[in-house]
């Protein structure tokens, strides 16, 4: 194993590795709601139903949750940068069939290739954790994983942009995705360095089918609920067969000598309380998305609300600014991170929340409303997925980086499912009354004012997350890495490099 220091990373130039893996996880943040605004564009160009469509979205969903564990635990023990370039390469290929096919069923396999490239997040932060100093390392985290939110935003109105025109064609949005996985693909190749942490070992195959037949189990029904039926037999077999595929998944992460996840981790107070703020955080990001764009774009005349918005300024005018505000408060979280520790920033992000939809959901009738409350989201959201990643590495030793960060990028993924399931529920829920002859049924304005009211006190909950989950709990027993080495997790401090760059110790606080 190479003892190659930080100080190493620094003359390859930890800027361009910083950019390279921004840039990879902004791509990969894309592929999310890459096909949120141009669903009705998908049903009608493949003239299939709406229940039929969904699945382009689901389909990204579910190929997250399975692959994203595994993948993370696989670059954890056969080297990060392999890892990273096989899923973009991945990517690559799924974008590239989902721009070339005129079929919805390979238009689902293409989406499932991208649903996989979701563990670039957690890779490229266990790749930072090795390479960059520990004064920029909180900076590094809190930029990258910043761009996941503006990611998520930037592809809402760049389709926009891109589905203008009077001819439309779903298509550009997946020819950009291809353009946007190939750079990233190359930035990756050429300014990350080759892994110097590999952990080796087996592995952890009924682990790893169990935990992944649990999360599409509980994820499955979730996004086809409303569909279904929420009392139907299909939704309700579901989440029981979730139930006992986790039972077996505990039983066998507790047998095997080298699980996919030490359950003494995936307890461990700092990383559990991180993975529900995670939740949370996903849940809330989505209903934004979601909840702005539809009610933005409600015919006023016939509703009696809304802005009558096109698609394309429901993506500059109402969604960009929160964006932009998100990926100007990465680095300035990355700097609070450093200075005062996860908790106080955690903190902030849950008050900005909580603020940004009370003031959308008590006065949404004007644009200057739903826009600031709605960079009030998008700067919480920031700040929280620059807070998480913090609280992880303070928490997790080196071998474990990958599939803990990939556990809490999946608890961000099951938030947003169940986010978009309750905005769709509610806003179904109750419809506006003496719609004329032949109009589609729209949601009564009270719906809108529910869904941003539940999205406001669930992050308020993360308040409580940070003030119960973060403080400094008594010191766990130590657990053995698969080196036999000690390895104590720590919490509740900004982390930083530790003093001998072996791959079992912690991130010290």
């Amino acid at each position: 194993m190479s003892s190659t220091s930080p100080a190493s990373a620094g003359r390859r130039g930890e800027p361009t590795i910083i950019f390279a893996l921004s840039l990879a996880a902004m791509v990969v943040a894309m592929m999310q709601t890459l096909v949120v605004p141009i669903l009705g564009l998908i049903q009608t160009s493949l003239d299939t139903s709406a229940a039929n469509a969904s699945w382009v979205t689901t389909a990204t969903l579910l190929s997250a949750a399975v692959f994203t564990p595994l993948l993370g635990r696989f670059g954890d023990q056969h080297g990060k940068k392999p890892t990273l370039v096989a899923v973009l390469v991945v990517m690559v290929a799924g974008s590239l069939l989902a721009a070339t096919t005129h079929s919805l069923t390979w238009l689902i396999v293409g989406r499932v290739l991208q649903g996989a490239a979701t563990a670039i997040f957690p890779l490229a932060l266990s790749v930072l954790r090795e390479e960059i100093g520990p004064r920029r390392l909180p900076g590094a985290m809190a930029l990258v994983s910043g761009t996941l939110a503006f990611g998520s935003g930037l592809a809402l109105v760049l389709v926009g942009l891109l589905t203008a025109g009077d001819d439309p064609d779903y298509r550009s949005a997946f020819w950009m995705a291809t353009a946007l996985a190939a750079l990233a693909l190359l930035a990756v190749v050429f300014l990350v360095p080759a892994t110097r942490h590999k952990t080796g070992g087996r592995t952890d195959v009924p682990g790893a089918l169990a935990l992944a037949a649990t999360l599409v189990l509980v994820l499955l029904p979730t996004t086809q609920g409303h569909e279904w039926g929420w009392s139907s037999a299909r939704t309700v077999g579901s989440y029981a067969g979730a139930a006992v595929a986790a039972a077996l998944w505990v039983l066998i992460e507790r047998k095997v000598r080298e699980p996919l996840v030490d359950m003494r981790m995936f307890t461990h107070r700092p990383v559990l309380f991180a993975n529900l703020a995670g939740l949370i955080t996903g849940f809330g990001a989505f209903t934004l998305f979601v909840g702005v764009s539809t009610l933005v774009q409600m015919p006023s005349r016939v509703a009696g609300y809304g802005f009558d918005a096109s698609i394309l300024r429901a993506s500059v005018q109402y969604l960009l600014p929160s964006a932009l505000v998100s990926l100007l408060a990465a680095p300035v979280g990355g700097q609070l991170v450093r200075r005062h520790g996860p908790r106080p920033v955690l903190a902030a992000a849950s008050l900005l929340g909580s603020a940004g939809f009370a003031w959308i959901a008590a006065e949404h009738a004007h644009s200057v409303s739903v826009i600031g409350g709605g960079m009030l989201v998008g700067a919480a959201i920031s700040l929280g997925y620059a807070a998480m990643p913090a609280i992880i590495m303070a928490s997790v030793p080196h071998h474990q980086s990958g599939i803990a960060n990939g556990l809490n990028s999946i608890s961000r993924s099951a938030g947003s499912a169940i986010g978009t399931a309750v905005i769709t529920t509610v806003l179904t829920s109750k419809t506006v009354p003496h719609l004329p002859p032949g109009a589609p049924a729209l949601p009564a304005q009270s719906q809108f004012t529910l869904s941003f009211t539940i999205a406001g006190c669930a992050l308020a909950l993360v308040l409580l997350l940070a003030w119960l989950g973060l403080r400094t709990p008594a010191a766990p027993r130590p657990s053995r890495d698969v080196s036999g080495a000690p390895s104590v997790p720590r919490a509740g401090a900004a982390p930083a490099e530790p003093a001998e760059p072996e791959p079992a110790d912690p991130v010290r606080p």
